[in-house]
């Protein structure tokens, strides 16, 4: 089969309104339109209307990942645009290690700040429960 036919007969390539993507990932448009304005998303457009492919799709997937694992959108930049300019995944997934290591000690950290907060308040706890034990009623 040549190429010509392969490609008469593949299928169109998906695509999404704001809404659809909306919808599928419980964001509202406003948020969509956010991450198009910070440059990480770039649909189409068709005269006014914002055409959203299956790379867009794909991207606002990663995005939100990024965002659970509590990335900052200029992290999730980098790691989207490195995958573009280089279409390396080692470099990416490199890259990518990196900023988890990162984020771990972060989070090690904070759990570590908050049990001694835990730990100073359970003392203080204490105290006052002692005072309010010896106080005449």
């Amino acid at each position: 089969m040549s190429a010509s036919s392969r490609n008469a007969i593949a299928p169109p390539r998906a695509t999404y309104s704001i809404s659809d993507l909306a919808r599928e990932f419980a964001l509202t448009t406003r948020a969509i339109r956010f991450y198009e304005d910070s440059g990480l998303l770039a649909p189409r457009r068709e005269k006014r209307t914002r055409v959203y492919g299956e790379r867009e799709r794909v991207r606002l997937k990663l995005i939100l990942r990024g965002k659970r694992l509590g990335l900052a959108l200029s992290e999730i930049a980098e790691l989207l645009d490195l995958y573009e300019v280089r279409r390396n995944e080692k470099a990416q997934l490199t890259a990518f290690l990196a900023l988890l290591a990162d984020r771990r000690t972060r989070l090690l950290q904070q759990r570590e700040d908050i049990e001694i907060v835990l730990t100073e308040i359970d003392g203080i706890e204490r105290d006052c429960r002692r005072r309010l034990r010896s106080e005449p009623d």
